[in-house]
């Protein structure tokens, strides 16, 4: 960790400023400050300065980066990728955690800096591949700050022994409690819920539940987990992924959710599939909630697509919103920075004093460029420390 000076440098309101660095984090931002001869300079150039990017729902643990392509062979069913990739890595010994390592420095590289990733816990792996992600959070401590969610990817209910893991899950430091579809996996949504939300109270985690489930099912389950949320005071702790019912109901039914999801603080995480109905950005933003983003999968073996480069994703969220004026664009880059460090609750975040110095140059005009164009990542601080040049990590950060 060392003192820095940032030269000469663009905020995204198109300020001209300096950057001070001190003990890795912001000190001070503005026009031609001054420090010490003994503290190190970095020449801005006048380049586009950004918040360290931030992946709001992963699965580390899944990814074959840096290994020989999978030959995706899978059924079109939910089930069909569940039993199949619980079988591969069982078949295969996937090693999640040297993969974890590796796809996660590759978001470092382009200048994501926080991950939030959902590892699987079953009653076939027990907590390994948790074990093995919190292997990799402890590697690159101090480099990228990873959150884990223990996730029962195959379901809550029907593999009996699955809620005792998920409790000593929580117990051994994961971060969030996952979830999934409580009607169309586990077939039993009270149950399943209860046993969630019980968990969560139990250990004072926040939530994180995957709901696939379209339509009327899909909103039948989320009313179901805001009445939770409400009972338990949930709020500002809970987000629903995906929630593709949100795309896919009635005009009132739609309103009725948002102003729900609004007043009990629950987020929503998309990932912009241009395959499924998604919930739309701007009644989002209209109603007050808050809705960020992520990869999901990134070349496993439930998808060969991702990429470890969150202007990637936001340039999607664009795309499937229709956003076009460059304030628009805006609103996805902050599905990818501010909206998703708040929804997974990253503290310290941001381009002001104190913040914690995570900071990306771009050669752009302004964030609608450096989005749309998915411009090179010239520079990467993290923590006040320079990890990432022209797109290449330091030799000292990837051994």
């Amino acid at each position: 960790m060392t003192d820095m000076l940032l030269n000469d440098v663009r905020l995204p309101d198109g300020a001209a400023v300096d950057v001070a660095i001190s003990r890795g984090r912001i000190e001070r931002v503005g026009p031609n400050l001054q420090a010490p001869a003994h503290v190190a300079r970095e020449a801005g150039a006048g380049l586009l300065l950004l918040p360290g990017l931030v992946e709001g729902h992963t699965h580390l643990d899944k990814t074959t980066w840096e290994s020989p392509w999978y030959v995706n062979q899978v059924g079109p069913a939910l089930t069909d990728r569940i039993d199949n990739e619980r079988a591969w890595r069982a078949a295969s010994g996937h090693d999640a955690a040297s993969h974890s390592r590796a796809l996660a420095l590759a978001f470092l590289r382009e200048g994501t800096t926080r991950i939030r990733s959902h590892v699987d816990v079953d009653t076939d792996a027990g907590l390994r591949h948790l074990e093995a992600v919190h292997a990799t959070r402890e590697a690159l401590a101090g480099l990228i700050e990873i959150q884990t969610v223990a996730f029962p990817q195959s379901g809550l209910l029907g593999r009996p022994g699955t809620a005792a893991l998920l409790d000593l899950a929580l117990a051994q430091g994961a971060d969030v409690l996952g979830g999934l579809d409580p009607c169309a996996i586990d077939r039993d949504p009270a149950q399943s819920l209860d046993v969630l939300f019980g968990l969560a109270d139990k250990h004072g985690k926040p939530l994180d539940i995957h709901l696939h489930e379209p339509g009327d099912l899909g909103a039948f389950s989320l009313d179901l987990i805001l009445d939770r949320v409400q009972a338990l005071d949930m709020r500002g702790r809970v987000v629903i992924s995906h929630a593709f019912c949100l795309g896919g109901v009635d005009a009132k039914r739609l309103d009725g959710l948002l102003k729900r999801l609004a007043a009990l603080d629950v987020a929503l995480l998309t990932t912009a599939p241009p395959s499924r109905p998604v919930p739309a950005l701007r009644a989002c933003r209209e109603a007050g909630v808050t809705l960020f983003g992520g990869n999901d999968g990134i070349r496993d073996t439930w998808t060969p697509y991702g990429s470890p480069d969150m202007l990637a994703r936001a340039m999607m969220i664009g795309l499937r919103n229709d956003l076009r004026r460059d304030d628009e664009i805006g609103w996805a880059f902050d599905c990818v920075s501010g909206a998703a460090a708040r929804a997974c609750g990253f503290a310290d975040y941001g381009l002001t004093p104190g913040a914690r110095a995570d900071l990306v140059l771009v050669a752009a005009s302004g964030v609608a460029e450096a989005v749309a164009q998915r411009v090179p990542r010239r520079l990467v601080i993290s923590g006040g420390a320079v990890v990432a040049r022209d797109g290449r990590l330091l030799d000292s950060v990837a051994a």
